[in-house]
């Protein structure tokens, strides 16, 4: 059965974050941090780092037991991601455009995932032109629930009129990537190497390749 649908992450996998994603995390963190409590500060930033690739908001909720704190807290990582964003600090990953333009041109759907907000993810888009791209791109808001569950993927494979799930080609970054591709019943499952999450990290979690970026995936997927 051959693949229609690839379902590829942005921070990380096809765009490159060199940090950006860390550092708003942390400006969020540090506004809303216990006062002088570097400790929980530092055990706030491994969650982050253990859980990239999740909804934000999911992860500050985890982070914060008050609802409106969450909310501060999103509202400022967005901030500072927007506003990296508008200073040129995202830039695809090398190799990028040229995987999606292959798989496209081999009649393949192309969908972009992400844990951002539609705000967000609606910026970086723009700001790489990438709108004529790609068939479509969510966030959790759009799907229900963010990974590591697989509904954006299902959400992609109805949107997109693809029939089956073993259709469905999926590459990230993270564990939290992986898993959701396991779990959609994707027959590519395949971790890269540029960005959160190491090679340990990747194998440690379910996955059919793991690949030094997204650029080798095409051929993976015509393999498929």
């Amino acid at each position: 059965m051959s693949i229609r649908l690839v379902c590829l992450d942005m921070a990380g996998t096809t765009v490159r974050d060199d940090g950006t994603v860390e550092r708003a995390f942390l400006t969020a963190m540090e506004a809303l941090a216990p006062p002088g409590d570097d400790a929980w500060l530092a055990g706030a930033l491994e969650h982050v780092r253990a859980t990239m690739g999740q909804s934000k908001i999911t992860v500050f909720r985890s982070l914060f037991d008050d609802e409106g704190r969450a909310q501060e807290a999103n509202r400022r990582f967005e901030a500072a991601y927007d506003d990296a964003v508008s200073r040129g600090e995202v830039a695809p990953i090398p190799g990028a455009e040229g995987a999606m333009a292959d798989l496209r041109a081999a009649g393949r759907l192309v969908c972009l995932t992400t844990g951002f907000s539609p705000a967000t993810r609606d910026g970086i888009v723009a700001a790489l032109g990438w709108g004529s791209r790609v068939d479509l791109v969510l966030s959790p808001a759009d799907a229900g629930r963010g990974r590591p569950y697989p509904d954006m993927l299902l959400t992609a494979l109805i949107r997109l009129g693809v029939d089956d799930v073993r259709e469905v080609a999926v590459a990230g970054d993270t564990a939290s990537d992986l898993l959701a591709g396991w779990r959609a019943g994707a027959s590519v499952v395949a971790g890269v190497l540029t960005g959160a999450h190491t090679r340990e990290q990747l194998e440690a979690a379910p996955h059919t390749h793991v690949l030094a970026s997204v650029a080798d995936l095409p051929a993976v997927v015509a393999d498929a």
